[in-house]
């Protein structure tokens, strides 16, 4: 779906997290950034996403990766969410779709039988310098993390 792949400058992001507070890619600048995009917070897919990325934190951490995760839903859905399966990093509320369209994971999808526009989970591996390491489309939501740090 997105035409974005490694090699390439990670658009510009600004979005605001479950409490309020921007995040933008020059927050980031000097550290390696895991960006998720996942299509609905509380799912069972998204949940296991988000759950197996946070047993694995301080794995993140060790490899000096932020973590940040980003959907559609308000920041009352993302504050829930957090709370509820007490992820360590920040989920945007990116109900403007505008970052989930500078990354292209927005289009047609398909979920029994019926089509629809949604966000098509990928995973972006953003270096210090904002380049583009890897893009994971196919994302196994159960072993994402191993999906990215045994890459």
């Amino acid at each position: 779906m997105t035409t974005l792949v490694k090699g390439d400058k990670a658009p510009d992001f600004s979005a605001k997290d479950q409490n309020g507070n921007v995040h933008s890619l020059a927050d980031y600048k000097g550290k390696k950034i895991v960006l998720f995009f996942y299509p609905k917070a509380n799912t069972p897919g998204c949940t296991a996403e988000a759950c197996d990325l946070r047993d694995n934190f301080s794995r993140f951490q060790d490899n000096h990766y932020e973590i940040i995760g980003v959907s559609a839903d308000n920041e009352k859905a993302q504050f829930k969410f957090k709370e509820k399966f007490d992820l360590p990093f920040p989920l945007l509320a990116d109900e403007d779709k505008s970052v989930i369209s500078a990354f292209g994971v927005w289009g047609p999808k398909k979920f029994m039988g019926k089509e629809y526009d949604g966000i098509h989970r990928t995973t972006f591996i953003i270096d210090e310098n904002g380049i583009i390491e890897n893009v994971i489309s196919d994302v196994k939501t159960k072993v994402h993390a191993t999906q990215i740090l045994d890459n």
